[in-house]
């Protein structure tokens, strides 16, 4: 006889079926039970849980050898139901009709949290397997989060009538004038205020250096016109969302404030107008040295046993390509991260080279403010509306649960069904922006989705560039109220403008170049020195376990971690660097393993990935 699973307490009897002999093999430490527990094609990722590492294991062979091969040192035991997560939902993913649920699970270092995905057996449901399974290291055990029933009481503030009060307490701890911070962060924008807020709560003393005069100001001295362009529920910083009253799309300046605000009230140390000079390790010692200067003021050596580098989202630094000519232009150059309006060049002719989110943005503000635009295209572009098809990568952001517990679903999506997903998506896409999309190509404008398909997300998270999603700009192109030429059809810049293969001139008094930023590894380098550089490697896109190369982990330099990504990663992140920073100043962590850690070929100087 078939059963039907129809509702949610169904749904919450199959999850605990399948639970009970999840738990029951992990308490055996039985191998083949617990491989049984996933169908034959199943995935087991992993984060920190088993092994200290970000694995992913696929099948039950792997899944039962990833096991085998961890359980002796994690001591996995009490697999339970999360007791502050959603309820078992019975659901359709990718066409299949699934259960999905959470649990927890304790280690010897701590609590790890899960999320499951059960595909369900029409036939027998009380005998699903798992599709996917995240297992997932939430806290180190004495050192967890201090929050809810953890949370400080306050009443030594309200005793003390002679000594320091909080506000003295505070000034003091932020100068580190009798000490030097555990971990020093690079960079106080999003991604380093949600790693300082999660080590902060795991009783980690960390001192964020900020070249800029104010936290925000990565994001106020940004171009006029700029909103994030994705949803306000997916974009929240760890301990505080954001208020339901704001808008979806942020603008950049709510934003900035908001951030400077956040270093506020999680109490976090933070040094604004304070270069990173240069730092040192020293291999015998186990420590950074740090030279850092505030305003005029003389150096500061800091000796850290932990340096983080968070100054960009995926990158930091400019790329500045060599392009023929550009020398010997008469008028204004500038990179897009220097740009900040277009009311300067009302009535002016302007050049912007570059596809990209920015590059548009650019041009856009240009030809508002009145300027006579032209984009120049490099490669082919990832092209995307913002609503409604830029918004469905987040659409699980607004399915109900809780932002923590969409996090971990999004964690959870192993890289073959993330590809199919995206695949999925792209075509869905395209029909959506067909009639943007058929605009664009009409005016020569060319458009690229991955060769294999799966559009631009998976392109960010390939090469943290090279797509746009639009706003506006894309149709100004289609109407030609902003000129486009291919960089193929270039000869080069001129003292008054751009020439063109057949000759002709394009004057323009501002270039602006749109051409994205180097790879991280760069920005190492010029902090840090080449052997650190080379020693690191290449930073973003997959790794062999198809997990962010180099992120939210250690890398090969001992004591140097990498923190970036959008706000929704840096929030689900920071809590897993944190958590190996605080590990490994436990004398936790075991030595790191060798190796652990984690367009066409241009026509022309012009003719490069689009960014």
């Amino acid at each position: 006889m078939t059963v039907r699973v129809t509702r949610d307490l169904e749904a919450g009897e199959l999850f605990t079926a399948w639970l009970a002999r999840f738990a029951d093999a992990i308490d055996a430490a039985d191998p083949e039970r617990l491989a049984d527990c996933f169908v034959a094609d199943g995935y087991w990722k992993d984060i920190l849980a088993f092994g200290w590492e970000f694995r992913t294991y696929s099948g039950r062979d792997e899944i039962r050898d990833g096991f085998a091969a961890t359980v002796r040192g994690t001591l996995p035991r009490a697999a339970r139901p999360a007791h502050d997560r959603s309820g078992p939902r019975l659901l359709k993913r990718s066409g299949r009709r699934v259960v999905e649920g959470f649990l927890d699970v304790d280690t010897e270092a701590g609590r790890a949290s899960g999320f499951v995905r059960l595909l369900v057996n029409e036939s027998d449901p009380l005998a699903s397997r798992a599709w996917i399974v995240l297992t997932a290291l939430q806290e180190i055990r004495g050192f967890e989060e201090r929050i809810g029933d953890r949370r400080p009481n306050g009443v030594e503030h309200s005793e003390n009538f002679a000594g320091d009060n909080w506000l003295d307490q505070r000034r003091h701890a932020q100068k580190f004038q009798d000490r030097d911070p555990q971990v020093l962060i690079v960079g106080g924008g999003h991604a380093g205020l949600s790693l300082a807020a999660r080590l902060g709560q795991m009783g980690v003393d960390a001192l964020i250096v900020e070249r800029n005069q104010r936290v925000g100001d990565n994001w106020r001295h940004r171009y006029h016109s700029l909103t994030l362009h994705n949803e306000v529920w997916a974009n929240s910083l760890p301990y505080l969302p954001f208020p339901p009253t704001w808008p979806t799309f942020l603008p950049k300046d709510k934003l900035a404030g908001w951030l400077e605000g956040y270093a506020e009230f999680m109490e976090l140390n933070v040094w604004t107008d304070t270069e990173f000079v240069h730092a040192g390790y020293d291999e015998q010692a186990g420590q950074w040295t740090a030279r850092v200067r505030t305003g005029d003021q003389p150096e500061r050596t800091l000796r850290v046993p932990h340096l983080v580098i968070a100054t960009g989202s995926v990158s930091g630094v400019a790329h500045v390509p060599e392009m023929p000519g550009l020398d010997s232009f008469a008028g204004e150059v500038m990179h897009s991260s220097g740009f900040s309006s277009g009311s300067p060049y009302k009535g002016r002719r302007a050049v912007v080279v570059g596809t990209g989110n920015s590059g548009h943005d650019v041009a856009q503000d240009l030809h508002g403010n009145g300027a006579d635009v032209t984009i120049v295209q490099r490669s082919p572009t990832c092209v995307i509306s913002l609503v409604p098809s830029g918004t469905l990568v987040y659409g699980l952001y607004s399915e109900g649960p809780p932002i923590e517990d969409v996090d971990l679903i999004t964690a959870s999506i192993p890289y073959p069904i993330l590809k199919s997903s995206y695949q999925w998506l792209t075509k869905r896409t395209c029909e959506l922006d067909r009639e943007l999309l058929d605009g664009l190509h009409a005016v020569g404008f060319e458009t690229d989705f991955e060769p294999d398909q799966t559009g631009f997300h998976m392109r960010y998270l390939r090469t943290g560039g090279g797509y746009y999603i639009n706003v506006g700009c894309s149709d100004l192109i289609a109407r030609r109220e902003i000129g486009l030429v291919q960089a193929r059809d270039i000869d080069r810049f001129t003292p008054d403008g751009l020439r063109l293969a057949d000759g002709a001139v394009i004057p323009c008094d501002l270039v602006v170049l749109a051409t994205g930023y180097e790879n991280q590894q760069e920005g190492i380098r010029r902090l840090l020195g080449d052997d650190v550089a080379d020693k690191v490697g290449r930073i973003w896109g997959f790794d062999d376990h198809h997990f962010m190369r180099n992120m939210w982990r250690r890398t090969q330099q001992e004591g140097l971690w990498l923190m970036g990504g959008a706000m929704n990663e840096s929030r689900l992140y920071s809590r897993f660097l944190a958590v190996q920073i605080r590990a490994d100043l436990e004398g936790m962590l075991p030595p790191l393993r060798a190796g652990a850690a984690g367009g066409s070929v241009a026509r022309s100087h012009f003719a490069a990935r689009a960014r």
